[in-house]
């Protein structure tokens, strides 16, 4: 009885010590994490908001999900159609004023599309590296997509700024902001990136990792944006080399940087993880794949790397 009285004790002790000190529960696994930060990617928002009155959510809860699960999150908004440099500076901007407000010392961040490329020149050429404990890309366009080259391709170079008027008055209307749509284009074609990628090296001290998914079966039904996109991507990615592998605007290659960690699991009915469903943008993803589950494995990864 007595061995039994201390084994009891004894277990209580420890539960209690690892809870002051920040180990985390089953409940809240994350516990203990930086904070995290989800970079979302062109024509998106940041998700305190919404877009149509809040009822459209980049990343689909995720950022509340993440939350149930024991860390800080940040969802910082930027202009959804504008150049590398100018979304990094607005992204960092956020991020800092996030950081002082809470006494955070570093974060974790988990970076869409173009946004896994403005955290990049973020930490790389606006001196965050040291405030950046992890970065992770989900489906991002490190060596950018064909889209964008076929995009500038069809718009001939004397119709590209009335097409920019055009569209960037579109925009403005839409997220009651300026934007640049042509040097957003621009600055994801295959040769702006490959020069990106020469100038914007990984800074020591910062672990990097990449998720990312593909179509598989292009169906109008799980993919009805971005299967329509599917075949444009496919044919300018056989062309250049890049594979015809992709999730709707993104070559499956183009999405690797770091330590590849791989695709979201799925089951046999799903004909892949599109490029909004990555995010599980208006809920999308979530009708045909664990997104929490997904979600969660990015940031106990970032967390086991911190």
């Amino acid at each position: 009885m007595l061995k039994h009285i201390l084994a009891i004790a004894i277990t209580l002790i420890l539960a209690q010590a690892v809870s002051a000190t920040g180990g985390g529960t089953s409940s809240t696994p994350l516990s203990g994490s930086y904070p995290i930060v989800l970079s979302h990617g062109i024509l998106g928002f940041d998700d305190t908001q919404g877009l149509a009155g809040g009822l459209i959510k980049y990343w689909g809860g995720m950022d509340s999900y993440l939350r149930s699960q024991g860390v800080p999150v940040l969802t910082p908004g930027k202009t959804a159609m504008a150049g590398l440099a100018t979304r990094a500076q607005q992204q960092k901007d956020q991020i800092n004023t996030w950081m002082a407000a809470n006494g955070y010392t570093k974060v974790h961040i988990i970076g869409h599309s173009q946004g896994g490329l403005d955290s990049r020149y973020m930490i790389s050429n606006l001196s965050m590296a040291t405030k950046v404990s992890t970065f992770t890309s989900l489906n991002a366009v490190h060596r950018g997509t064909p889209v964008a080259d076929i995009a500038l391709a069809v718009i001939p170079s004397w119709l590209q700024p009335s097409f920019g008027v055009v569209v960037n008055l579109i925009g403005k209307l839409i997220y009651k902001s300026s934007q640049d749509v042509i040097t957003m284009a621009k600055s994801l074609t295959t040769g702006s990136m490959a020069t990106f990628n020469t100038n914007t090296p990984n800074k020591s001290g910062v672990k990097y990792f990449s998720y990312g998914s593909k179509i598989t079966v292009p169906d109008l039904i799980q993919h009805p944006l971005m299967g329509v996109l599917y075949p444009i991507t496919w044919a300018g990615g056989v062309f250049n080399g890049q594979g015809g592998a992709n999730d709707g605007v993104v070559p499956f290659t183009s999405q690797k940087w770091g330590t590849w960690k791989g695709e979201p699991s799925y089951g046999i009915l799903t004909t892949g993880i599109d490029h909004l469903e990555a995010t599980n943008c208006a809920n999308g993803g979530s009708l045909w794949y664990d997104v929490n589950g997904y979600f969660l494995k990015m940031a106990t990864n970032a967390k086991s790397n911190q």
